[in-house]
């Protein structure tokens, strides 16, 4: 059996997915002079990077980057942050990842951010594939995507083009 890509969001459905996602962020936090972009390391941070880029050409809102390192094999061990929990204390927090597909990176993520008091919370993902195990959403989605549990879903958003594949 042959496996062939399926391109299921080019360079122009991304950036255009990117620009309402910041917006929707923009409007959820519309009240704020910060908010807290904290990217799950790899994808999910450049995805915060662009977002955060976004942000600032359509508002006048602080976005500051925070990467967050989760182990995806063992992801209950320590979660750290680029940034110190006083930096994001009583702040508008958004959790960023490019997909969403069972849902444990994105719950321990959320256990981590828990721990300190916090204004706001919301996810955002930019492929959400409805397979959750755990009760976590996506407040802010690019596309939902009912695929099989052995397809996987790869997000290219480094270089002149970038996509999301079905594989």
């Amino acid at each position: 059996m042959t496996v062939s890509n399926n391109v299921i969001l080019n360079h122009t459905e991304i950036n255009n997915k990117i620009r309402r996602i910041a917006f929707q962020i923009y409007e959820t936090n519309v009240n704020e002079k910060e908010v807290i972009l904290a990217g799950i390391d790899k994808n999910g941070f450049v995805f915060a990077q662009k977002l955060k880029t976004v942000l600032q050409k359509i508002s006048d809102i602080n976005p500051i980057l925070c990467k967050v390192s989760i182990d995806k094999k063992n992801p209950w061990h320590d979660v750290k942050t680029s940034i110190p929990e006083e930096d994001y204390k009583n702040q508008s927090v958004v959790l960023v990842d490019d997909v969403l597909s069972s849902g444990t990176t994105l719950i321990y993520g959320v256990k981590h951010f828990l721990n300190v008091p916090l204004k706001q919370f919301k996810t955002a993902v930019l492929v959400n594939r409805n397979h959750k195990k755990y009760p976590v959403k996506a407040d802010f989605k690019g596309i939902s995507l009912s695929t099989s549990l052995h397809e996987h879903v790869d997000v290219i958003l480094e270089g002149k083009d970038y996509k999301a594949i079905l594989k």
